[in-house]
């Protein structure tokens, strides 16, 4: 045996011809390409062949020899070459998209070969081919993948001709190829063997674009991995958000009164969420201070009857980020219709189909929450279904929710294509909703879409005018948004501040259960309409005040009595929250200075009404059918005060852990120095009862929001 390994150390391996160099090559590429066309994804690859494919047509031959099998020279000669070729394989895999291997021909740079055509070309089309090719070359463009790329990996403007060139190219390879099997009849496989042993030798020993003889040899260059290729091109975020700065401190001496409209609509919330939970920190422009707040149900006292439709409750704290102001705390509760005596219900869901509501988080999520609703709805209420792509198109006529398979059929065969004709479907949808009008009920058109109107007849402030004409008539329009990439968040809430309607973001099915059957009274059936809020500060007790949130909302002091201004509605049971951070009078928290020419005389006060006051609270609404505006009064005085934050009611004090966050997101100067820690601390203390897991939800996207932006983890 020692003798026999002396011999064979002693050997030199024969040297392949360039025409069996290239045999085996062609063999090897065909069956690279047999196997990317016949295998499938296996589990754990990304890529869309077996990685061992082959290399198990390569190798299984080899060693099934006689020459090679069982003897010291498969040790010393395959074994090393085969390890190499599988880590050229593994470490240079074809990447999905690719048409080819990548081939290298003298005087040419490196290409890939397009597929191979069935049968081989005339040598006048090769010829042909390939001067065009060559013209095209001059360009300055090569062929990489299925499409043609310039030197840096940009595709030319003119595509055909660079896949032109591709064709010619794999045009000459097969030429090539034809020519060397005519001159060198086929050998044995024992050659073949050999041959393609000494190949993988002589390639390990030197770079394979640097192997000799390659006027007539191609050498097998696995693809190069570009970066655009390897991972999807990103998506262009056309998400659009109201642009609004924080509300600024004023003084109470210019300016002592402050007004805005009530804010119902939780769609800030949600998509906060969802951008947290997807790694990522929300635009500051995305963040509603007030909507975050409005999200979380909190039991405030409610109202004793219809008559009178809301009640309010107004709590005085001292503020935990800031010990020189105090926190006045407004929240208002709606009565609650007992379900047997809500009004019968009309409503048209108009259904945004096109071809951009084709993702899992948008027409599949709408599908499954307006079975929701449906589900929740009374037998007698009504249920119509518009559908918008390219041009509206009436799905379901108003139909009995006692039909309820019928509905909930339509809704299953809804299908995305086409383009956004916003405006069209909206005008169609109200027609359906006038046809099957209730009066002394609830009309209301449900809008789902991911807001992306790019098409239509109208434009932002044409649809915003119709919107207004229909609510007259009373048809009410609310919005439910889904997805991300090209929301238009603006525009929604547009739309639905002007249909007398809300505004909530859909980002998982739970969220439509509690936007469309736990809160389904609230979304559907309103018990005011036109509710708007002003603060009169008294200037003996209160020197500045900031409105926390309601940017978007505010009103001109002229507007609270002015029935002709429209402003939020308030749904059955629906509860309203709005904070001020107010600076006591010669507190050392104080920004303004007093004015040097302060009027030197003030109007007489009515002693028996002012003494003790800190401010004196309005709220001005209408009835749902009512075009006339009533008046309820509440004035605040120290005894709606506690002496400290951690005696306040558990809502009271959530709630402004919500705000508090709400207010750091957005970037207010003021919480600068409040740490996400407190945040976390001041929720989870005051979480209470959570039945449905809302504000231990929020606790953890406070963590998150930490981790985020750098801080660290949160307690």
């Amino acid at each position: 045996m020692t003798d026999d390994f002396d011999k064979l150390s002693g050997l030199t391996p024969p040297k392949a011809s360039n025409e069996a160099r290239a045999r085996a090559l062609a063999a090897a590429m065909q069956a690279f390409d047999m196997a990317e066309e016949n295998s499938t994804i296996t589990q754990g690859s990304m890529l869309p062949v077996r990685q061992s494919s082959i290399f198990n047509r390569i190798w299984s031959p080899i060693m099934n020899r006689k020459l090679l099998a069982g003897s010291a020279l498969a040790t010393l000669l395959v074994i090393p070459a085969a390890t190499f070729l599988t880590l050229e394989l593994t470490r240079n895999s074809v990447l999905p998209g690719d048409t080819g291997a990548e081939i290298a021909v003298k005087g040419e740079p490196k290409q890939k070969a397009a597929p191979r055509p069935k049968s081989a070309p005339t040598a006048s089309a090769v010829d042909e081919n390939l001067a065009a090719a060559k013209r095209q070359e001059t360009s300055g463009f090569a062929v990489g993948g299925s499409v043609a790329v310039d030197a840096e990996g940009r595709p030319p403007a003119d595509k055909p001709a660079a896949e032109a060139l591709a064709r010619a190219r794999e045009q000459k390879t097969v030429e090539v190829q034809s020519a060397a099997r005519a001159e060198n009849p086929a050998p044995t496989a024992e050659a073949e063997a050999d041959a393609l042993g000494n190949q993988m030798m002589s390639d390990s020993a030197a770079p394979l674009s640097a192997a000799p003889g390659a006027e007539t040899r191609m050498t097998f260059m696995p693809a190069p991995v570009v970066a655009e290729e390897m991972a999807p091109a990103p998506q262009e975020n056309r998400e659009r958000f109201n642009k609004a700065d924080s509300n600024p401190v004023k003084s109470v001496a210019t300016d002592p009164v402050s007004t805005f409209s009530v804010d119902v609509d939780t769609a800030s919330y949600a998509f906060v969420r969802r951008s947290l939970m997807e790694g990522q920190m929300p635009e500051r422009d995305a963040v509603r201070v007030e909507e975050m707040v409005n999200y979380f149900p909190y039991d405030w006292p409610r109202p004793a009857s219809a008559t009178e439709p809301f009640k309010a409750t107004v709590t005085v704290t001292p503020t935990p980020w800031n010990g020189g102001t105090r926190l006045m705390h407004v929240a208002i509760k709606g009565y609650d219709v007992v379900p047997a005596q809500a009004p019968k219900a009309n409503l048209v869901f108009l259904i945004d189909v096109s071809g951009s509501m084709d993702e899992p988080d948008k027409l599949p999520l709408l599908k499954g929450a307006f079975r929701l609703l449906v589900e929740k709805l009374k037998p007698e209420d009504t249920v119509s279904i518009v559908t918008y792509a390219g041009n509206a198109g009436t799905v379901l006529e108003p139909t009995a929710v006692k039909d309820k398979a019928k509905i909930l059929s339509a809704i299953d065969t809804l299908q995305p294509g086409g383009s956004t004709a916003g405006a069209e479907g909206i005008d169609a949808a109200y027609r359906l909703a006038e046809k099957a009008f209730v009066k002394g009920g609830v009309n209301r058109i449900m809008l789902a879409t991911d807001g992306d109107f790019n098409v239509g007849p109208a434009s932002d402030d044409e649809l915003k005018q119709m919107i207004e004409a229909k609510r007259r008539s009373g048809i009410f329009l609310s919005v439910l948004g889904f997805g991300r990439g090209n929301y238009n968040d603006a525009l929604m809430q547009t739309i639905a501040q002007n249909g007398n309607g809300t505004a909530a973001y859909i980002d998982t099915l739970a969220e439509a259960q509690k936007t469309l059957v736990e809160e389904a009274g609230s979304s559907l059936f309103p018990i005011a309409k036109d509710v708007k809020l002003q603060v009169e500060f008294n200037p003996d007790a209160i020197a500045e005040y900031r409105l926390i949130g309601y940017e978007t909302r505010a009103l001109k002091r002229e507007d609270f009595n002015n029935d002709k201004v429209d402003a939020g509605d308030i749904g059955s049971g629906h509860s309203v929250t709005a904070i001020y951070e107010v600076t006591p009078k010669g507190s050392p928290a104080v920004l303004n200075d007093d004015l040097r020419y302060a009027a030197a005389e003030k109007p007489a006060a009515d002693a028996t009404t002012k003494t003790g006051e800190l401010a004196f609270l309005k709220i001005r609404y209408k009835k749902p059918d009512g075009d006339q505006s009533e008046l309820i009064t509440t004035p605040v005085t120290e005894a709606n005060a506690v002496p400290s934050l951690a005696e306040a009611p558990n809502d009271v004090r959530f709630s402004v852990a919500v705000a508090a966050f709400g207010q750091k997101l957005s970037g207010v100067t003021a919480l600068s120095d409040y740490s996400y820690d407190a945040v976390v601390d001041l929720a989870a203390a005051a979480k209470g009862a959570d039945p449905f897991g809302y504000r231990g939800e929020f606790v953890n996207l406070v963590r998150l929001a930490k981790g985020l932006s750098g801080g660290g983890s949160a307690n």
